[in-house]
Order: C-alpha cells, then structure tokens, then sequence
C-alpha cells in the first residue's frame, strides 16, 4: 500500500449505453469520521468485519483478531494464534466464524459466543480474502499463493472442494442463489463459480479494470461493484453476463462495501477517502463523494444495520531508502497508533 495523498477527480464517467456522461450527484451523504476507536497492540492488518447482528468488529491484525463493540469501540475479546490473518467469516446459523491465516496457511474456526478456537483447517497457501456463502452453508477461502479456493462445510468444518482459480484471487462475495463471485488480481478477471458443482462458469475481463481487489454485491440487481486499485476504478458488473455497467474514479482501493438500505457503494482508498457511488437503478449509477477518513485506510466493514463503516489504519513512518535487497520499501508503522476510524452521521 501506498499513502501519498492525491487529489480524487469529481467527474463521473460511464460505460454503460443508459447512462448519460458527466452526472454529478445532487445529494451528499452527510457521512463523516465520528468516532476513533485505539486498539493496543501491534503488527499490521488487512481485511476487517463489521457483524450487523451482534454489532460487533472483528480487526485483523498480525498474529490475532481484535474483537470491539461497533458502538463503543471497547474491547470485548480477542482470537488469537492466527498468524499473517487476513479475513474474518461470519456464520451465525452455525454459531462460527472463520479467520484465514495467511502465514500458517490454515483457517482458525472459533465460537461466536465464546470466542474459543474450536479448530484449525488446512487451506492452500496463503488463505487471503474469506466469507461465508449463506446459500451453499460452505466458507470460501481464496489462496492467493497456489491460486485457488478452499471450500469447508460450515457443518463439518471439512474441507469439501479446492477449486483452481487461474490467478491470483482476492474478495469473493456471493449472490445467495447459488453463484459465487471471486476477483483475479493478477489477470484482472471477475470469475463465476457454481455453488453446488463447484465448477467455473465463467471468466469475464475486466476491461479498463487493473489489480481488482475489494469486490461487494447488491444481491437484488445482481450488480458487482469491483474495486480496481491498480488503475484507480470502480466497475460495476452485470453479475448475470459479465457486462460492465458503469466505471468511476476511485483512489489505491483494497477494500469495497454495498449497504443495500442505502443503496451506497463505499470503495475504501489508501491515500485517506472513501469514494461513495450510488445505485439509483439496475442501469443508472451515481458519483456522491468522496469522504476524508485517514492515510492507510484502505479496508472497509460495513454495519448495514446501523450504517456505519469501520477502517482500520496506523499512523507511519516514511518508507525507508530503498536497498539492492529491498527495492520497494513500505513505510513503517508507528508503535502504539493502530486504531478504527469510524464513518457515520
């Protein structure tokens, strides 16, 4: 990740036929940071999860996961022994979640109750991005090192399929009739996955879309909206046929969150806003704004109950002088200064 600030353009531009150019939107959200929320520990972070029934924020970072409450932000538990972690998965019909710990190439499965660990499942290599496909009752592990999906029975917590992706897979999400979607980083590709066969369905390029990462879905429209870092857009995809909708500026995005109530798509960006886009139909897609939330945070959970967004970010040191042995260095963090910025009204 990078955090240089930039500017972001306002201008809205489209691709899809039903949609005219040049649309500015007409009413902001009124969103802003109200709340800072310290964790005390250290190590870096990635993916973060804002559990809607239960209120609660589920913070990876480094070797453990940080449980606070989304209201207060006090600690109310920790999971801990999930090296590299990347993701939380949430199953509440099971009473489980699920971590993807990418340095132990395993998945962590704890209560929701009690928050102990309950077992370790063997993934791929480097387990990345996970969620839980409410339809199948399966959890989705996408290994961005073998470039694959692990597949486990939330029943069972057994390992059903490994599904070759290809590619380097980031976010998958899926539309609760039997579909799932998963972005391909390094082929910039949206690939379709059967829930029942496990089989690909599809491969559709993302055209003007480079490095996808963040993926969210608006399960009743069937629209994908993927947020492309390498290239600074977001693409909305037609989830049915692989057609791209419409496209919008965004900034170094990692994470994307859809709040359905609101009808908002959020991509979170590195360089410190929140690029806001909404969804005025199946065909007809908005810029809103872009929100000022801090440097570094570029993942994002999405309350969809109380309609907050959770972003987990530390303040850094510059990036050290690049060496033969370390040609890109990333800035350093500042001990003591992980916390959740907090977006609401």
């Amino acid at each position: 990740m990078k955090l240089t600030l930039k500017p972001f353009g306002m201008l809205l531009f489209s691709m899809a036929i039903s949609i005219p150019a040049h649309v500015f939107a007409q009413k902001t959200t009124g969103m802003h940071v109200i709340a800072d929320f310290p964790i005390h520990s250290s190590g870096g972070w990635d993916y973060i999860t804002a559990d809607a029934e239960s209120n609660l924020v589920y913070v990876s970072h480094s070797k453990q996961v940080n449980i606070i409450d989304g209201k207060t932000g006090d600690s109310v538990g920790y999971i801990p022994d999930t090296k590299g972690v990347h993701g939380i998965a949430i199953a509440h019909e099971f009473n489980k979640g699920y971590t993807s710990n990418g340095q132990a190439n395993n998945i962590s499965v704890f209560d929701l109750k009690t928050n102990q660990v309950l077992k370790q499942v063997k993934a791929g290599t480097n387990p990345d991005a996970i969620f839980y496909d409410d339809f199948s009752k399966k959890v989705y592990a996408f290994d961005g090192r073998s470039k694959e999906a692990t597949v486990i029975d939330a029943a069972t917590d057994s390992v059903v399929a490994t599904i070759p992706l290809g590619g380097k897979p980031e976010t998958g999400v899926s539309d609760g009739k039997g579909k799932v979607f998963v972005n391909i980083e390094d082929t910039g590709e949206e690939v379709e996955i059967d829930a029942a066969t496990y089989k690909i369905l599809n491969r559709w390029k993302l055209e003007g879309g480079e490095e996808p990462s963040g993926l969210a879905m608006d399960r009743k429209t069937d629209r994908l909206f993927i947020g492309c870092g390498g290239n600074q857009t977001m693409i909305v995809l037609d989830a049915t046929n692989g057609t791209i909708v419409a496209k919008f500026p965004i900034g170094r995005c990692d994470g994307v969150g859809f709040d359905p109530g609101l009808k908002l798509a959020y991509s979170s960006n590195g360089e410190g806003t929140v690029t806001v886009v909404r969804e005025l139909s199946a065909s007809k897609f908005e810029f809103v704004e872009n929100i000022t939330t801090e440097p570094g945070a570029r993942t994002i959970g999405v309350n969809t109950k109380t309609h907050k967004l959770y972003l987990p970010t530390s303040q850094m040191k510059p990036a050290p002088v690049p060496t033969a042995d370390n040609a890109h260095p990333r800035p350093q963090q500042i001990p003591g200064t992980f916390h959740v910025v907090v977006v609401g009204k």
